[in-house]
């Protein structure tokens, strides 16, 4: 087994769902069979879409998953599919490059210019030490690593800045990963306790600490934020960990949504379920009936999720 990185794009050229699947072709059949039973980091490059001339991607690692196996894809002969599980995305993006530090030691050559070609590549393999740099940057402040300032509740909104982990000075260690680490490592990618932190962090930060449907943000004396992360495919029925799976809800209106009494359509209209929410619970909501969404497209809340909701919990 090997680690690796999958390049997909905001708009993926491949039938990708991060949260599930990646599909790529046969050229690189062999980075990701090696991959299988392993764990993989989702990267964004700055193309968009399939254009050439797009940008507004992040550069950045975003997600990590581990690989279960791949199947044919069953209407191209020399395409596959990477069947994914445990998706969790990291509470920062990381830049493939930073604090004069290049994450995949093949992107970079010798005069320290980033080489081209081993970008070029869609997918490719890379260290236990090379994912657990990933890993941490990504995750370092669920872990610690990294605390996020809170303003106070009358100063104006700021955007988080994260100090890099690879620049910071309380990780001297950071290069020097012990092969037991990576265990430990795995261990807390599929706990609950800490998944739940990283997924909550991830959304909170998505929507601004602000409840989607009724737009309020209530900061409490310690500098965090009241409103929480909801699954809207609920992790008991194999909802993935992703924003794209979650919205940010206070606390009255998430226990509302998770007993199907709230939902939303496909163009983010609220539903409220026809006579069981009194006029005292409604005029909560936003008065025109729409959420409160994040500013970047592939946060927002994704189609597929939402009609499970619609069809499976919603009792309107």
């Amino acid at each position: 087994m090997a680690k690796a990185v999958f390049t997909t794009k905001v708009s993926p050229v491949y039938d990708d769902l991060p949260e599930h699947r990646y599909h790529f072709p046969k050229t690189y059949l062999n980075q990701v069979e090696k991959a299988v039973g392993d764990w993989i980091v989702y990267y964004e490059p700055r193309r968009s879409t399939g254009d050439l001339s797009s940008t507004g991607g992040r550069q950045a690692y975003f997600a990590t998953a581990r690989v279960d196996r791949i199947i044919p894809d069953p209407v191209r002969s020399d395409h596959y599919y990477a069947e994914v599980s445990n998706f969790l995305p990291f509470t920062r993006p990381v830049p493939f490059r930073e604090g004069g530090h290049t994450y995949e030691s093949m992107l970079a050559k010798p005069d320290g210019s980033t080489n081209k070609g081993a970008f070029g590549r869609a997918v490719r393999n890379i260290s236990d030490r090379e994912y657990d740099l990933i890993w941490r940057s990504g995750f370092g402040h669920v872990i610690g690593l990294d605390e996020r300032p809170r303003p106070a509740p009358d100063a104006p909104e700021e955007p988080w800045k994260p100090t890099s982990l690879v620049a910071e000075e309380r990780a001297p260690f950071r290069f020097d990963i012990p092969e037991e680490q990576d265990r430990r490592i795995v261990e807390q990618l599929v706990s609950r306790p800490f998944r739940d932190r990283a997924f909550a962090a991830a959304v909170k930060d998505a929507y601004h600490d602000t409840c989607a449907m009724t737009g309020l943000k209530i900061i409490n004396g310690g500098g965090r934020s009241e409103v929480q992360a909801a699954h809207i495919r609920p992790i008991e029925h194999r909802g993935p960990d992703s924003v794209r799976n979650g919205i940010a809800l206070s606390g009255t209106v998430h226990w509302m949504f998770d007993r199907g009494l709230l939902s939303i359509d496909d163009d983010y209209a609220m539903l409220v379920a026809r006579d069981r929410l009194p006029d005292t619970a409604t005029r909560l909501l936003n008065a025109d009936g729409k959420l409160r969404l994040p500013g970047r497209a592939d946060l927002l809340p994704h189609p597929k999720f939402l009609e499970y909701h619609r069809r499976e919990i919603f009792k309107g």
